[in-house]
């Protein structure tokens, strides 16, 4: 299984998948774009010919040359602008059209990694922040090849003239080698460097966007940090560019004297056809014409070829570690989820330690939980609740021991099926300012516009007052930034968060992971209590066909809510310390009957 801190792909063979991807993306236009650029290139290369022609022509006074020479310098001028127009064009049309399908392709791919875990990987996070930058750049790479090939045609006939003066010029392409050389090395250097700093780079855009964006603003003004997000960005800042100064100060020193070598080769060619093989004038102005294209040719070969390896090669590569490593996490998803709950979930020695750390915040723990039951999870708060939740939505993977569902490993379940069989809302829920139903109606994408499905949602999670408020209804559009959009308060974003998870009709597993903090204990304790009702009713009457087996888990600090449960897990300092219904807990006298009559004396 792919790794995030695993090694990135082959150079040569990233480069053929991403050339692949905008193939599979524009076949057509590619190769239209790629001929043009090739066309463009040759009447272009042939100007020091018809220099040369020129020059013989007029020195022998033969004026028919001179017109064959006239009329070529005036058809290459015309066709070269012609072609490159077309071309650009072209390159244009199709890099517009890459644009949208290579960002539509790394946004899939980040999405489609199953679990969170490479979130909290440094080493990760770094690789994905210099990717982001290269994607907007992506479409330009192919552009950019393209260029290539035309330059290296043009520099092939221009040896080619060269060499038909005298075969010793080809020693000019040797003299151009440490360009070449130098810059397909500076760009990785360079790259390097960047990527080093990447953490403090991060950093400076985060202290940015905290001192520039609206979320944050309250507290900037109250607590008068302003100046000091300031300087902290620009301190962060200093950390990654001075390495990255220092990196491009020296490649760009190595690169001055590659070319100082090309011009002294150039310069010492010239005077070899002059005076060495006192070639007729004609040959000498070829090679001063084909000369000094050759180093036009040459640096922008050079240039294109450094973007490619400083971007394209890079972005590429960095763009297939992600294929590799979202498919990686596939390889073991060979057991179906099951329709329906039989024999229920259990925790077999499950211990967790999140990313980049070996603190375990969930340890040994062992727990059966047969269908049908609402179990409720407490603990003080960093015990491991919404890690153990977690888990369960397959968003990390244990670091120890198994999660099984009906005895088969949760781990070896595709996570998009498992995930498609569950439902609830969560805490740290996200804002989605979109029209009110689509809002709630993602929570199930397949009734996504089903008005009767959203409305039946937005009852469960007693958000009635919510939309009733909104002038259009389930139409308002959400979010004041947006045209026509409404101020939406957080315990209204809390209840459309719940209305969403509430929209899967029969899932195997209902979470509820403290989705109503910012809700009233009454609104809470009501809310809850006709979902453990609901579940214990239709248990009783044997309706687990119905209900899949159904298991329902809460998590909330209030234990008005908890007592109602049929399990309640209590969690201690990342341990599993008591199982049991309320009654038995409360007899036992141990952590639950403690944190319980703690929360009953605060409200005395």
């Amino acid at each position: 299984m792919s790794s995030p801190d695993a090694p990135m792909p082959p150079a040569l063979a990233s480069m053929w998948r991403a050339l692949k991807r905008g193939y599979e993306a524009e076949p057509r236009l590619l190769v239209v774009a790629f001929g043009l650029a090739l066309l463009a290139a040759l009447p272009d290369s042939l100007m020091a010919l018809w220099f040369k022609l020129l020059g013989d022509g007029v020195l022998a006074h033969h004026r028919p040359l001179v017109l064959v020479a006239a009329v070529g310098l005036g058809g290459s001028a015309t066709a070269t602008w012609f072609l490159r127009v077309m071309s650009d064009r072209t390159q244009r049309r199709f890099r517009d059209q890459v644009t949208i399908a290579l960002e539509s392709h790394v946004a899939r791919l980040q999405a489609s990694v199953v679990t969170v875990e490479h979130h909290e990987r440094p080493e990760y996070l770094n690789r994905l922040a210099v990717l982001r930058d290269q994607v907007f750049v992506l479409d330009h790479m192919y552009m950019s090849l393209f260029s290539t090939c035309g330059w290296i045609l043009r520099l092939g006939v221009t040896v080619a003239l060269l060499m038909s003066i005298h075969p010793a010029l080809v020693l000019l392409v040797v003299f151009a080698l440490p360009t070449v050389l130098s810059s397909t090395w500076r760009p990785g250097v360079e790259r390097a460097a960047e990527e080093q700093g990447a953490a403090a780079n991060r950093l400076a855009r985060h202290l940015f966007v905290t001192a520039t964006t609206a979320p944050p603003g309250k507290e900037v003004r109250v607590t008068g940090i302003g100046d000091r997000l300031v300087a902290d960005r620009r301190a962060a800042w200093e950390r990654w560019y001075r390495p990255v100064a220092k990196a491009r100060w020296g490649s760009a020193l190595w690169n001055m004297l590659a070319w100082g070598i090309f011009g002294a080769g150039f310069l010492g060619s010239v005077a070899f056809v002059a005076l060495g093989i006192q070639a007729k004038p004609g040959d000498v102005l070829l090679v001063l014409a084909a000369g000094s294209r050759l180093s036009a040719y040459i640096g922008a070969t050079v240039g294109e070829v450094g973007f490619l390896c400083g971007f394209w090669l890079d972005g590429s590569r960095r763009m297939a570690w992600l294929e590799d490593y979202a498919a990686g996490l596939l390889e073991t998803a060979d057991t179906p989820v099951p329709e329906r709950l039989n024999l229920g979930i259990r925790f077999d020695h499950v211990s967790f330690a999140y990313p980049a750390t070996d603190r375990l915040v969930i340890e040994d723990v062992c727990l059966d939980i047969k269908p049908g039951t609402v179990v409720a999870i407490v603990g003080e708060n960093g015990a491991g609740k919404s890690t153990l939740v977690k888990l369960l939505c397959r968003l990390y993977q244990p670091t120890s021991g198994r999660i099984l569902v009906d005895e088969l490993e949760l781990g070896r379940m595709p996570a998009d099926q498992w995930r498609s069989r569950l439902a609830g809302a969560f805490q740290d829920f996200f804002r989605f300012e979109f029209q009110a139903r689509r809002t709630i109606g993602i929570g199930d994408l397949a009734r996504l516009d089903d008005e009767p499905a959203v409305m039946a949602a937005v009852e469960r999670a007693g958000a009635d007052d919510v939309v009733a408020r909104f002038a259009a209804g389930l139409e308002t559009q959400l979010g004041p930034t947006w045209a026509e959009g409404v101020e939406v308060s957080f315990g209204q974003w809390q209840k459309l968060a719940l209305a969403r998870g509430f929209m899967r009709d029969h899932p195997l597993l209902l979470i509820l992971d403290e989705p109503t903090a910012a809700l009233d204990a009454e609104t809470e304790h009501a809310l809850f209590e006709r979902y453990a009702a609901a579940a214990r009713v239709e248990k009783s009457n044997g309706f687990a066909g119905a209900t899949h087996g159904r298991i329902t888990i809460l998590v909330s600090h209030r234990f008005s809510t908890v007592r109602m449960a049929d399990l309640i897990v209590v969690l201690d300092g990342s341990r599993l310390v008591e199982v049991g219904s309320h009654m038995e807990l409360m007899a036992k006298g141990g952590k639950y009957a403690e944190l319980y009559g703690i929360q009953a004396a605060s409200y005395q």
